[in-house]
């Protein structure tokens, strides 16, 4: 038997749970064929690329939520909420899990990011040495780098959403390359971007999300892509259409 597998190999809809297929959000072709289909996951690193409302984020939090980790961000050791705004989708999900994988994950969900630091602070005895940075008091991309130094650090399920919204250039070339190591010590990833630097990391899985559902597809050939180039070869053949 097996016991060298990933957190999470499949995941899929309960058929005993599943969704109202008129509402939201399984109105969104990409859950559509995540109920019809399933999910099989890299034991690697999948990234999930897509335009806004094309499902991605959806996806990566229900799945998330479905592991154990706060829809809000955080490790499955900590679970905070300060306004419930996830979808139903988590609680019609069925993971598959690896046999003997580590049951650890961290979620890092951009947009909520500061709400954890608050939940994290008020973790800390004031009785004891603190131990623990003070993400407040960093800017907010510092803060990204300090939570990919200090939670990023052994074997688990990472969850990632638009992770790329507070790093510049280089900080994301050292998520790369913090991602890189979470492999390399049999972790796995999961995330969502809208970063053609960060899609571009050697071995990922790449599902392009939109109206077809989710394809999997190769770096060259993402629309997210073929824009940034062609906007970067000849940014006013786009900004003359927006500016007219």
């Amino acid at each position: 038997m097996d016991f060298d597998q990933p957190p999470v190999v499949h995941v899929e809809v309960d058929p005993e749970r599943r969704l109202d297929p008129s509402a939201w959000p399984m109105t969104i072709p990409a859950v559509t064929q995540l109920a019809r289909d399933g999910l099989e996951l890299s034991p690697f690193v999948t990234f999930l690329v897509g335009e806004n409302g094309s499902g991605k984020s959806t996806i990566v939090e229900a799945v998330a939520a479905a592991f154990g980790l706060s829809p809000e961000g955080g490790s499955t050791q900590g679970h905070h909420s300060t306004r419930a705004t996830e979808s139903a989708l988590a609680s019609s999900l069925r993971l598959r899990r690896g046999l003997g994988a580590s049951r650890w994950g961290f979620f890092l969900r951009a947009e909520t990011m500061h709400g954890w630091y608050t939940f994290e602070e008020q973790q800390v005895d004031p009785r004891r040495p603190r131990t623990t940075p003070l993400f407040h008091e960093m800017s907010h991309g510092e803060s990204f780098l300090e939570v990919l130094r200090t939670r990023f650090d052994s074997p688990g399920f990472y969850c990632l959403d638009e992770p790329e919204a507070a790093l510049s250039f280089s900080s994301t070339l050292g998520l790369i390359a913090a991602l890189g190591r979470i492999v390399e010590s049999g972790g796995q990833v999961l995330c969502a971007t809208h970063s053609p630097v960060l899609a571009a990391m050697p071995g990922a899985t790449i599902l392009e999300t939109g109206s077809w559902g989710y394809r999997r597809t190769s770096w060259e050939e993402l629309e997210l892509v073929q824009h940034w180039k062609a906007y970067l070869d000849a940014p006013g053949r786009y900004l003359r259409h927006v500016l007219d």
